[in-house]
This record gives C-alpha cells, sequence and structure tokens, in this order.
C-alpha cells in the first residue's frame, strides 16, 4: 500500500482529492467511558451540578465532528449531512456511539472518532468534581460505507 500524505520532500501534506467521485460515505464510532455507580446514578437522574450531562455531551460531539479539520491537520474540511451521538447507559458506564454522512470525495472516519471523543471528554469534563478517575477507553470504527476503499466492519 502506497502512502499519499507525503510529498517529494518526504514531508506531510494534505492528500488532493478533487479527482475522487462524490459518493454517499457513513462512519460509526464508538467509545466508552467507566464510571461508578454513583456517578452513573448522579447522570441519569441529572442530578450533576453542571446540568444534563448527555445533552451537553451530544452537542459537544455533533459540534467535534463539524470542527475535525481544526483539530487533525491533515482532515479535509467536510460538509457533514447529518450527525448524532447515541448513549447507552451500561453498567459501569456509558457507551457513546457516533454517526456521521456526508456527500464528498473523502470519508467521514475521523469525524465520527472525534465526535465520540469529546462526547467522552464532556462527560469527564462534567462529572470531574464528582469523580477523577473515570476511565475513557475503547475508541475505535465499528464500520464506514462509501468511497473508493469499500466498506469496512469491525469485527472484536
Amino acid at each position: 500500500m502506497e502512502f499519499t500524505h507525503f510529498n517529494e520532500q518526504g514531508l506531510s501534506r494534505m492528500v488532493d482529492v478533487s479527482d475522487k467521485a462524490i459518493t454517499t460515505r457513513k462512519a460509526v464510532a464508538t467509545a466508552f467511558i467507566s464510571m461508578s455507580s454513583e456517578t452513573l446514578h448522579k447522570v441519569k437522574e441529572g442530578t450533576i451540578s453542571k446540568g444534563n450531562v448527555l445533552a451537553v455531551a451530544q452537542v459537544a460531539g455533533i459540534m467535534a465532528a463539524k470542527n475535525t479539520s481544526n483539530t487533525i491537520p491533515m482532515c479535509h474540511p467536510i460538509s457533514i449531512t447529518g450527525a448524532d451521538i447515541f448513549f447507552e447507559i451500561k453498567e459501569n458506564g456509558i457507551q457513546i456511539t457516533s454517526t456521521v454522512k456526508c456527500k464528498g470525495e473523502t470519508g467521514v472516519e475521523m469525524e465520527a472518532l472525534n465526535a465520540v471523543t469529546v462526547s467522552a471528554l464532556t462527560i469527564y469534563d462534567m462529572c470531574k468534581a464528582l469523580q477523577k478517575d473515570m476511565i475513557i477507553s475503547d475508541i475505535h470504527l465499528v464500520s464506514k460505507s462509501g468511497g473508493k476503499s469499500g466498506d469496512f466492519k469491525f469485527e472484536e
């Protein structure tokens, strides 16, 4: 496989995607934040002093997806056509899943990954006064579709 992120001098560059076909693309990513049952209960009940943790984390994740190219140097600015964040309360934490879509020349994997990461960091930020030893883990791409490289599905 040839790496396309280097120029003739061996320095990093943003890949030229101007000749790539515009296709519908979708990426799904996930992350997990583990926390104590006390903290989790307060998140579920909406009694964290900073406000509705999941509502704020959802907005933060969507904003992160839209702004990925501002923080990941070689990512292209993408016109996202849809982004959503889902939360599943588990026994020992919160599973975060993002879905990001676009019609464009390049995929939205980084946007989906950035969305779950920033959502998890937002949950941490809003709960850290109660618990500092929360762990953010298992950040990964679940699936992607569209584009030249075709579909991908994560397999355990």
